[in-house]
């Protein structure tokens, strides 16, 4: 396969990859295969640090990032969790205050959605559906059905995710967003789940907090996404790149777009980009 050719304005001294996951940096088998896993490698060698943003609780993306070797900090749950994989301690913990979570739980169960509740890492339902069952699949996590949410919930919760059919989820969402307004942070991280954490909260809030631990600036930063919720985190690097697969509005703000997930992409970028590295 040739090698990927990279526009004449792609940065040259990159301190830092942001990727977000699900759907940019593996595919809908979840799985990170080689040729990713050896280009992050060889970024790590070259002493480019690779932060994994994700809207996923930690427990969830912490395999994965024990996978790929990766022992930099890890912006979790759309930015609220800034995590050290190595401790497993949260840096960085923006929860959604406790009366506008039941009143946002109030408003989603209304409409019949099913709702996810993330406390302290952990994921609690009220009742066991496919829905709820096909989550914790995806995310392959363990969950804990507790009956009422509303009367069970008694701390503030790191995220809600309303779960449901895509076009009925955009509904809701408009509806969310003019009945909250800047009191909550609403977006899609994938078209099924319909996000919703602290207005404090966003994926570009989170790396600028691990990029300030770690040392590297925006404009020393390559950012990879593909869905609504990746919006602030290529806005944030200096550079951003949509995988073709990529959500419409992702693919119209990023500065270059590269193979789909299927086609791994974002490692395709990372060989590019490390090739003068290595005098080829």
């Amino acid at each position: 396969m040739p090698a990927l050719a990279l526009p004449d304005g792609f940065p040259r001294n990159v301190k830092a990859i942001a990727s977000d996951l699900d759907r940019t940096l593996i595919a809908e088998d979840y799985k990170v295969h080689a040729r990713t896993a050896a280009a992050i490698a060889a970024a790590r060698a070259a002493g480019i640090h690779v932060v994994i943003v994700t809207g996923r609780m930690f427990r969830s993306v912490r395999p994965y990032v024990e996978s790929m070797g990766l022992d930099d900090l890890v912006v979790c749950y759309q930015g609220a969790v800034v995590a050290d994989p190595v401790s497993g301690r949260f840096l960085r913990h923006i929860t959604i205050p406790l009366e506008l979570a039941r009143e946002a739980i109030v408003a989603i169960e209304r409409e019949g959605f099913q709702l996810n509740c993330y406390v302290d890492d952990f994921l609690y339902i009220a009742k066991m559906t496919p829905e709820a069952h096909a989550y914790a699949e995806h995310q392959r996590i363990p969950l804990e059905e507790v009956g009422n949410l509303l009367e069970w919930l008694t701390s503030p919760p790191t995220k809600l995710v309303a779960i449901g059919d895509p076009a009925a989820l955009d509904g809701l969402a408009g509806r969310l967003r003019a009945q909250f307004g800047e009191r909550l942070y609403i977006a899609k991280s994938l078209p099924f789940f319909l996000e919703l954490a602290s207005p404090e909260v966003s994926k570009g809030a989170g790396l600028g907090f691990a990029a300030e631990r770690l040392g590297f600036s925006s404009a020393e930063t390559v950012a990879f996404g593909d869905g609504e919720n990746d919006f602030e985190l290529l806005d944030w690097a200096g550079y951003s790149v949509a995988v073709a697969n990529a959500h419409a509005g992702v693919l119209a703000r990023a500065d270059f777009v590269c193979p789909p997930v299927q086609e791994e992409g974002v490692a395709q970028v990372i060989e590019a980009m490390l090739a003068p590295r290595a005098g080829r």
